[in-house]
């Protein structure tokens, strides 16, 4: 547990630029190191290509928060940012971030991303109960997270136990 806790703040120390990591970061900086450790503890299949493309659906939370992810190493894979407009586009994404925003979709989201090795994660109460792998949640002024196995299974991915022993809860 604590290899994962210390990757998160090594993370955080060595992602963002000096006058923030002198600072506190915010919220969406905090959660784009989750996101960034959630691929590193993620398994896909040996289908999925070179790259780790991460798709934000609906509003865009984390503004200039995901620029120190693009092009990071996940594996042998790196990520490539996206903000798709459309549910057709999600297919070619490995990792949804299903912003706030686009929620009341939430039913079609998952839909167009069904079967399809894809990690999807959201922020927004009751998420992962309704079918979201992984959903970042806030408890005692901190980040933590939720997983839902059968959702990621579903999606014939694998979540770490490093990873799941963190989680504040996980449905299986």
């Amino acid at each position: 547990m604590r290899s994962i806790a210390q990757s998160f703040l090594i993370y955080l120390l060595l992602s963002f630029p000096a006058h923030v990591a002198a600072g506190t970061p915010s919220e969406y900086q905090l959660k784009a190191a989750f996101l960034y450790n959630f691929a590193l503890f993620t398994e896909w299949p040996e289908a999925v290509g070179d790259t780790l493309d991460l798709c934000i659906y609906g509003s865009d939370p984390f503004g200039d928060a995901l620029l120190p992810l693009n092009h990071r190493r996940v594996g042998p894979r790196r990520i490539i940012t996206q903000l798709p407009t459309t549910l057709a586009e999600l297919p070619d994404c490995e990792l949804v971030f299903i912003a706030r925003s686009a929620m009341g979709q939430l039913p079609e989201i998952l839909g167009a991303v069904h079967g399809l090795p894809i990690l999807t994660v959201a922020d927004s109460p009751g998420a992962m109960r309704r079918g979201v792998a992984i959903n970042m949640i806030t408890q005692h002024n901190r980040i933590a997270f939720e997983a839902n196995l059968t959702a990621a299974r579903a999606h014939s991915l694998n979540l770490s136990s490093r990873l799941l022993r963190l989680a504040e809860e996980v449905e299986k």
